[in-house]
């Protein structure tokens, strides 16, 4: 019992409860004096809390205990001398009560079940002692033991033992809750005690370590965990049972009996207390979670898969180059997926070859490209001679290698005795199913051999970089066949102009920093004009690629077209403008120069077409005239950057030609600008990608680039080279032309200009002039045919021209004569019937000249004819010879 009223207790010894209290703590029963003593710590009564109290002979309450006045909520001092029957019992049950008290009184015992009214309270006093749990219902049920007994005066009394029904159903159902989860549970559970010794275990751990559950009594965790763990272990229930702490999913690893396999446990720990709170062990649930780590390991090793895939995907093919590529595969695997790698190449691929050779034995000839090991100082062979980067080698016909080379399938080369790699994949590099390479993956000793899911990421990854490479081999097939493109568009050599010193340099884009580079629309021209007049261009298509190249070839040629119509600028630059707005439409490029091309070309630009902005071509241009007789230059600018002047003496300005809308946008007229160029004069016509980059603003470059045209007497060459390694930090992204012209105008002694009335002796007149200079000139055995010519032209001019007439000679690399009066007529040549008396004039200036033509000027027209000087090398045509011809 937990407790006795306090008569009984009086004579106790305390060192008998001192006894059974230490009794109890070792858990064996109490011994020693049969008198009264306290019951051990944590015995059930700590959970019941059992109620006393004592009746005497009169009927009445005379000793109440103070768990009496818990369990009822009635202090002692009301409790002593009242008449338990009356207030308790139901009115209704009353008799009945007061005749089982007579029994009782008279020696009997009675135990049972009895319905009890709490009897009211004052307010004062209030329910003070009852325990929580009771709540505040005034009835109850109550199991009462009572037992007749005799007071100290001899007269009958009995004792009273009540305990509260509702707590006794309370530990009922805790008793069979905890039976049902302990022996029930699907996980393991222990309860261990202060000693770290398993004090009870249920069937499930037993299951999985042997036994029964009770063979698991007094057991501790180095009987089931390897030593380490089990201290770590160990370690950890004495602080849960210290601190009261509890743990979850702690992971626990070893083995149980009769097997190898390492298991893995998650375990929770929590301490457990006894009904009055002192900690008496700790309870262990543990979760097999073997096949869950399991699952763990192999989704984690599905995300690394995964996240390589992904890092490749991004890293790998950045290049557009063959070995790059190569190398960026391998700094993805190594040291991620493999701690050595290899790539191999076919050499025909590297060589330029459209299908490389002996794919069908693995026999051809490789080059390796790249190598990566997290190894230092290990060759990737262990027995065979090591192959360096940038080697060409074959492999073996019986090789591993050749073999996944002739199959297109990965293999798995065996460990060699004492090497050093323990696992090597051999994965060939397929691309639109034809093979073009090899890599080796290979992992060291220490790493986890390569697996079938591992096999499956080395394909892909091979896979990919077969792609990536692949594509950079059609892009360098494709760059160069553009290259050849656009370079044959571009002046062959060095171009030579009459009354110029001409430099130029082309360079595409990226050839600074050494990375492959699209082709760019870029280019420049030099156009011989007649009278030793000279058209300058420099455009650029804006774009890159092939497109931009096919787009700039097409408006070279057009402007070539239109110069040899000796337009103005300006009227070169609209023509251009109509036929680069007809580029993008159906039938636009391939009929914009044939007959009546322009035309065609124009009507093309004005159809409407859908909005297809891929199909815009746009181009800036600039179109310089020079005239080496008068040292005039005229300009025409289409939203290209101004060209630069540097005068003998003058610091480098830009001209102010106004910029008009770039090529292909139309609706805008081009302004001309005539400039007139001191002799020693230097002129530099470029493009953007000379002083614009993406880390540079345009106005930075233009200042570094005027900046650098410091000395313009050097040599043109050296005045190119300066620039371009001066401006260096400038460009590197895009295409650059460069064109600089020196001038050197034609001198007063090599030209002969006269002025002739409109009369018939002008025709006689023109002719002594004629003569008179070409002997001047030193060029006698060209007299002949020159007077026949100009006879000729001024014969024409007199007959179908206006006003008065104008003869100049101009003697140069070749000669030149030019006819020119105020009509506006051009002459027509045509072939003339055999009896008709005239029209072969125009036919003689063709066969005798080396070329002849006419064009339009502000106040008229010009007509003129070539020569070439007697140098030996061009033999001359006889003049009798030509007019016999024409009959």
């Amino acid at each position: 019992m937990s407790e006795i009223p306090a008569k009984a207790t009086e004579s106790e010894d305390p060192s008998d409860g001192a006894r059974a209290e230490a009794a109890g703590a070792s858990g064996e029963a109490p011994v020693g004096d049969p008198l009264w003593q306290s019951s051990p710590p944590g015995s059930m009564y700590e959970y019941i809390k059992v109620a006393s109290f004592s009746i005497g002979a009169d009927g009445l309450v005379d000793q109440w205990s103070l768990r009496a006045e818990q369990l009822l909520g009635i202090p002692a001092e009301r409790a002593v001398g009242m008449d338990p029957i009356a207030a308790f019992v139901d009115p209704d049950l009353r008799d009945r009560g007061h005749r089982k008290m007579a029994e009782i009184l008279d020696g009997r015992e009675w135990t049972g079940v009895i319905p009890f009214r709490l009897p009211d309270v004052p307010e004062e006093d209030g329910v003070l002692f009852r325990e929580p749990g009771f709540g505040p219902e005034r009835d109850g049920l109550a199991e009462v033991y009572v037992m007749p007994t005799r007071n100290e005066d001899g007269e009958k009394a009995a004792v009273c033992i009540v305990v509260d029904v509702r707590v006794l159903r309370r530990i009922e159902t805790d008793l069979a809750a905890s039976q049902a989860i302990f022996g029930q549970s699907p996980f393991g559970f222990l309860l261990i005690d202060s000693d770290l010794r398993v004090r009870r275990a249920n069937q499930r751990f037993a299951s999985i370590f042997g036994g029964t559950p009770d063979d698991h009594r007094g057991k501790g965790v180095h009987d089931y965990l390897p030593r380490g763990e089990a201290e770590r272990v160990a370690a950890t229930l004495r602080r849960v049972l210290e601190t009261g702490d509890s743990i979850t999913d702690m992971h626990v690893t070893g083995f149980v009996p009769g097997s190898e396999e390492r298991r893995h446990w998650s375990v929770n720990l929590y301490r457990v207390h006894s009904g009055s709170g002192r900690p008496i062990g700790i309870a262990w649930l543990g979760i097999d979670i073997t096949a869950r780590r399991a699952a763990a390991r192999e989704a984690a090793a599905a995300r690394r898969n995964l996240a390589l895939l992904n890092e490749a995907g991004a890293r790998i093919g950045n290049s557009l180059d063959l070995e790059t590529t190569a190398r960026e595969l391998l700094d993805v695997v190594v040291p991620g997926f493999c701690d050595l790698a290899t790539v191999d190449l076919y050499q025909g691929l590297l060589a330029g070859d459209e299908t490389p050779p002996g794919l069908a034995d693995g026999s051809a000839e490789l080059r390796r490209v790249a190598f990566a090991s997290a190894v230092s100082d290990v060759p990737f062979e262990s027995t065979a001679k090591p192959v360096a980067v940038g080697a060409v080698h074959h492999y073996p016909f019986n090789s591993p290698c050749a073999d996944a080379l002739r199959t297109a399938r990965p293999r798995a080369v065996p460990a060699e005795e004492g090497g050093l790699v323990q696992s090597t994949l051999v994965v060939p590099m397929v691309a639109h199913d034809t093979v073009v390479g090899l890599v080796q993956f290979s992992r060291t000793k220490g790493s986890e051999p390569f697996g079938d899911r591992d096999r499956d990421v080395a394909v892909e990854l091979a896979a990919r970089a077969a792609v990536c490479i692949d594509n950079a081999r059609l892009y360098r097939r494709e760059h160069e066949r553009a290259l050849i493109l656009q370079r044959s568009l571009l002046p062959p050599g060095d171009p030579v102009a009459s009354g110029l010193d001409i430099a130029c340099r082309y360079l595409p884009g990226n050839v600074s920093t050494g990375r492959p580079s699209e082709v760019g629309g870029d280019w420049f021209d030099v156009i011989e004009l007649p009278g030793h007049r000279t058209a300058l261009v420099v455009g650029d298509v804006m774009g890159r690629g092939l497109r931009a190249a096919v787009a700039m070839g097409e408006l070279r040629t057009a402007v070539r077209t239109l110069a040899q119509l000796d337009l103005e600028p300006a009227e070169v630059l609209s023509q251009l403008d109509e036929i680069a707005r007809g580029l993008g439409a159906p039938g636009g490029p391939s009929q914009a120069f044939g007959p009546g091309g322009i035309q065609q070309a124009t009507r093309a630009a004005r159809r409407p077409r859908e909005a297809d902005l891929s199909e815009v071509y746009l181009a800036t241009c600039v179109y310089a005239v020079y005239d080496s007789v008068t040292r005039r230059c005229t300009f025409a600018n289409a939203g290209h950057l101004p060209p630069v002047l540097v005068e003998p003496g003058e610091a480098a300005l830009m001209l102010d030609v106004p910029p008009g809308m770039p090529l292909g946008v139309g609706g805008e007229p081009f302004e001309e600008v005539e400039v007139e160029l001191p002799e020693g004069a230097l002129l530099a016509l470029y493009t953007d990608g000379l002083v614009e980059s993406r880390d540079h603003p345009l106005d930075e470059g233009l200042q570094a680039f005027v900046g650098a045209l410091t000395d313009p007497s050097r040599p043109l060459e050296d005045v190119c080279d300066h620039v371009l390694n001066t401006l260096d930090t400038h460009h590197g992204e895009d295409d650059i032309a460069l064109l600089m012209a020196r001038v050197q105008g034609l001198p007063a002694e090599s030209v002969g200009d006269w002025t002739l009335p409109r009369e018939p002796r002008s025709v006689g007149r023109a002719r002594e002039y004629a003569r008179g200079q070409l002997l001047s000139w030193d060029l006698e055995p060209l007299v002949d045919t020159t007077e026949l010519l100009v006879s000729e032209l001024v014969t024409n001019a007199l007959r179908y021209g206006e006003g008065e007439i104008r003869l100049r000679l101009l003697l140069d690399r070749t000669l030149v004569c030019e006819v020119w009066d105020s009509g506006l007529v051009q002459p027509r040549r045509r072939r003339a019937r055999d009896t008709d008396e005239g029209g072969r004039g125009l036919q003689l200036v063709g066969l005798l000249s080396a070329a002849w033509g006419s064009r339009r000027t502000h106040r008229g027209k010009t007509v003129w004819f070539e020569l070439p000087l007697p140098d030996g090398e061009h033999g001359m045509v006889d003049p009798a010879e030509a007019l016999l011809s024409l009959f």
